[in-house]
């Protein structure tokens, strides 16, 4: 009797470790599916408060935009430059040894379209309603240029899928005449809300104008002397941009905001030669990166009244953007 009462108790013991197991199993299995659902993915890194996507290391990054002592979120995405506005985001990334491309992307860093690109990368921009996608490179082979080097601007709409390789045919206005030129080039182009104002840097016979464009008419007027990589506020009143140091650019640039109101300029506290398209993070804020005499780049932020002191937000990153 007693053999096999200890039989039938080591029986439902077996049983009630069996039943154990099995609860064990199903809540490792949902534990699993919840961590899954909450990790982190490449369109929805887990960063508390304002966000920025920059390039780190040749790879897209997300990071927070006010604590640079926080986790980034890496996304195997190689890119050079980038900017995101919207639901769309680009990026200018090697194709092989010799060619680069530019890609347009969706909010959540997925491929739309690749677009061939002449050169290598300088600039890109998305306008604020993630439409309208610009970029510039750099280019060989121009003979009106003593380098041979110029520069490339094209315009891209997301929305009609419309791309033009180059804004140089565009009629310029300057100084309130028409004018004409072979050296003509573009670089920096930044667009208003309205997705067809643009405003953007025009060289021509060694000086360098702001100007803004009409997009649909494929016309520019010159506003301004001695501003390049112009770069619109959200709330569209002013620019940012890099301002060469006695207008010489080989004392280096200096980052100002222009009202465009009254065309007063304010030059910002951050006294470091910074050569950069200037990124609003908000209406009060403008960041950039630092090129240090090492080539290693880190992402600042400085107000933009001219007040306070710069502030470094990412080691090792820039083309920042601020995300939605």
């Amino acid at each position: 009797m007693i053999d096999r009462l200890s039989l039938r108790a080591r029986m439902l013991i077996a049983a009630a470790g069996a039943v154990l197991l099995v609860i064990a199993a199903v809540a490792y299995i949902v534990a699993v599916r919840d961590a899954d659902e909450l990790a982190p993915t490449s369109g929805q890194p887990m960063i508390d408060g304002p966000r920025m996507l920059v390039v780190s290391e040749r790879k897209l990054a997300t990071i927070s935009a006010t604590d640079m002592t926080s986790s980034r979120h890496i996304h195997d995405v190689d890119c050079v430059r980038s900017y995101a506005a919207a639901d769309t985001s680009v990026c200018m990334r090697p194709k092989d040894a010799w060619t680069h491309t530019l890609v347009t992307m969706t909010g959540q860093l997925e491929d739309t379209h690749e677009y061939k690109l002449p050169g290598v990368p300088s600039r890109a921009r998305v306008s604020d309603s993630g439409r309208m996608v610009s970029w510039t490179t750099f280019v060989g082979g121009d003979s009106y240029t003593s380098s041979g080097m110029s520069t490339r601007t094209g315009v891209i709409d997301t929305q009609t899928g419309d791309y033009l390789p180059s804004i140089e045919h565009f009629s310029v206005t300057l100084d309130g005449k028409p004018y004409q030129a072979a050296d003509v080039n573009y670089w920096g182009v930044s667009f208003a809300d309205d997705d067809n104002t643009f405003y953007a840097t025009l060289a021509t016979g060694g000086e360098r104008y702001l100007v803004r464009g009409d997009f649909n008419a494929e016309t520019v007027e010159t506003l301004a002397t001695n501003v390049e990589c112009p770069s619109i506020s959200p709330d569209g009143t002013r620019l940012a941009f890099k301002q060469a140091i006695d207008n010489d650019p080989q004392k280096g640039w200096r980052i100002s905001v222009l009202e465009l109101s009254t065309m007063e300029i304010t030059n910002l506290s951050e006294t470091r030669s910074i050569d950069d398209q200037p990124a609003w993070l908000d209406n009060e804020t403008v960041a950039y990166t630092f090129r240090a005499a090492d080539g290693v780049p880190s992402v600042w932020s400085v107000p933009a009244n001219g007040t306070g002191t710069p502030r470094k937000l990412a080691d090792n990153a820039e083309s920042p953007a601020p995300l939605p």
